[in-house]
């Protein structure tokens, strides 16, 4: 079993906290199954198919990165789940102190005994989604977004500042802001995750893309699915994690997103 990073040094009243869901996606990507999927598809020995020089090292990235923990473990087993070290990592993510949390925890992660050829971290960015990241360049995209349903999503633009009409916003307000972004999905907790689903074909590799997206059961998740197939042949989706059954149905659930053959 692969060691999970430490988040010990997360400041758990701004940032997301790892909990069941992150752990769900740490189980399933590090499978026996996700893995020879993964190393199929990335390893240094190249796809069936494909020649020497069609398998580049993969840009993975985590969107929504929070405490780091799924970036810092997928960086730090870079050869154990997708067969090779020379990846890059990126995190993303529109709360600033969890761009600075999971900074610490990938370095940390990668520094640790129990890591001996990790991959090459590159920085998290404080920005929203894939609006700032190159079309096409990421290989394996990772998501667990805010899939509560709520009444609203919580505004972003004025993230950094510290003011409200009557008077300055309390540490207290500020903290719970920056929380609520991590879990308050909106309309059937699918608000952002349906606009993360908007920029995916454009921010994948158009040959061997695949992203990894965490849904709830009152998401609905068999119509994210039928959205996904009606964008055509080229691509595939399946559910390959799952948790937390209640009464037949599946509280969590992992989605492959896949583009290219």
């Amino acid at each position: 079993m692969l060691p999970t990073p430490s988040t010990s040094h997360v400041d758990i009243d701004r940032v997301y906290e790892p909990a069941e869901d992150s752990f769900l996606l740490l189980d399933t990507l590090s499978s026996a199954a996700e893995s020879a999927f993964l190393k199929e598809r990335f390893g240094q020995e190249p796809a069936v198919g494909r020649n020497p020089g069609q398998n580049p090292s993969a840009l993975v990235v985590e969107v929504g990165v929070g405490s780091g923990v799924v970036l810092a473990f997928l960086t730090a087993h870079a050869q154990a789940i997708l067969g090779r070290s020379d990846i890059l990592s990126l995190g993303v993510d529109i709360n600033p102190y969890a761009c600075m949390a999971s900074t610490q925890t990938v370095d940390v992660a990668c520094h640790d005994a129990s890591c001996s050829n990790p991959g090459l971290f590159l920085t998290s960015l404080n920005t929203d989604l894939t609006s700032v990241i190159r079309h096409g360049t990421v290989d394996v995209l990772v998501f667990n977004p805010p899939y509560v349903p709520t009444a609203e999503v919580p505004q972003t633009t004025n993230i950094h500042e510290n003011s409200r009409v009557g008077g300055m916003k309390t540490k207290y307000e500020e903290d719970a802001n920056l929380i609520s972004l991590s879990y308050a999905g909106g309309a059937d907790g699918m608000e952002v995750t349906n606009r993360l689903l908007e920029q995916l074909p454009l921010a994948l590799n158009a040959e061997r893309g695949v992203a990894y997206i965490l849904l709830c059961k009152q998401n609905k998740p068999e119509k994210a699915v039928q959205r996904i197939r009606s964008w055509g042949s080229g691509w595939t989706v399946d559910v390959v994690g799952r948790s937390g059954k209640q009464g037949g149905w599946e509280k969590l659930q992992i989605l492959r997103i896949c583009r290219g053959s």
